[in-house]
């Protein structure tokens, strides 16, 4: 591992990670099911009838709703291994001398709110004001339940199965630019489309909870992700490394939301490298891809089938619009996210 080597703000480079990653053993008696991994986002504990699935996450891209994300983004990785978010704890760091009861309250709130939502029970945590910080931070952690049964496996996949994508990208980081960058964005583009980006953070919402419980009740499912720094491409990556896999990906049938796209021509990014909480990443046996795709329609998710997995040595290749040649897919050095709020 390099020892001198400075990295921008987001995620540790891949090869640290799985170099660190690789230094955690695992204790014989631990009842670990799933430790730590490079792509799996949560940990499966052994407790008798049903596993316990644990995250945490926190939330530092933004200082604005940082409750209802803190809670969200910990529920979806509880969701992408199958199993029901329970409880959530959280550790709220606030700035010195910019702190008051209304922002206290208004970030309980936020926890609150979004708890209520998904069944959740807040259930405890810590809160203090911190020396150094400039803006709040929400770091949560979730516990779910699944039966031993129900737990959806990376390692599951096989080639041949179909890769599928809910809702579009990049709904995390549109709604979050239309924040932080709104005045700029209004400027170009009219307040309108920033409004509704604004609003992707509630319609169609960040939480892929729902449709990752209905994908299990409907069809087969191999793996399922919620692609978050990095957005799509790392999201692919990420998946791809933890089943030992590879992955062929149709670019041209990945839905873009229409205000990723408007934002990406005014801020000049990578709509596929954002952030993109909200997606739900799937792979689902071919034979049942269609029932899972109707379950979804019927609830109003919208949903497309992007790709499909192939043989390890096939590396994650992604197919270019208008070309029959296939690239191998290059990951974002950094989020675009982090990028453009790099200042800010």
């Amino acid at each position: 591992m390099e020892t001198g080597a400075r990295f921008p703000v987001g995620k540790l480079p891949p090869r640290v990670l799985e170099a660190l990653l690789a230094r955690c053993p695992v204790p014989r008696g631990a009842r670990l099911i799933l430790g730590p991994r490079f792509g799996e986002d949560a940990a499966v504990i052994d407790r008798g009838p049903t596993y316990l699935v644990a995250k945490t996450d926190p939330v530092t891209f933004t200082a604005e709703r940082i409750g209802w994300y803190a809670v969200n983004v910990n529920a979806n990785d509880i969701a992408t291994l199958g199993a029901r978010p329970r409880w959530f704890l959280a550790t709220l760091l606030l700035p010195e001398a910019r702190t008051s009861s209304a922002l206290a309250r208004s970030i309980f709130d936020d926890v609150l709110r979004a708890c209520r939502t998904l069944g959740i029970t807040l259930c405890g945590g810590h809160t203090e004001i911190t020396a150094g910080l400039s803006r709040p931070i929400v770091v949560g952690h979730m516990l779910g339940e699944v039966d031993k049964s129900k737990l959806v496996r990376k390692e599951s996949q096989r080639p041949g199965d179909l890769v599928l994508l809910t809702k579009g990208i990049a709904l995390e980081g549109t709604a979050i630019l239309a924040r932080e960058k709104a005045t700029l964005l209004a400027r170009k583009l009219g307040r309108g489309i920033v409004r509704r980006a604004q609003r992707l953070l509630f319609r169609p919402g960040i939480s892929v909870v729902r449709e990752a419980l209905l994908a299990v009740r409907h069809g087969e499912v191999h793996a399922m992700h919620d692609p978050t720094e990095g957005g799509l491409l790392s999201g692919l990556y990420e998946l791809a490394r933890a089943g030992g896999v590879g992955l062929r990906v149709w670019k041209a049938k990945v839905p873009v939301l229409p205000e990723t796209q408007a934002f990406s021509e005014v801020l000049g990014f990578d709509p596929f490298a954002l952030i993109a909480s909200g997606t739900l990443l799937l792979v689902v046996s071919s034979r049942t891809a269609g029932g899972v795709l109707r379950a979804f329609a019927r609830m109003g998710i919208a949903a497309a089938v992007i790709g499909e997995v192939c043989r390890k040595d096939a590396g994650v290749q992604v197919l270019e619009p208008g070309a029959w040649r296939t690239t191998p897919l290059r990951l974002p050095a950094r989020d675009e996210l982090a990028r453009l709020l790099e200042g800010v």
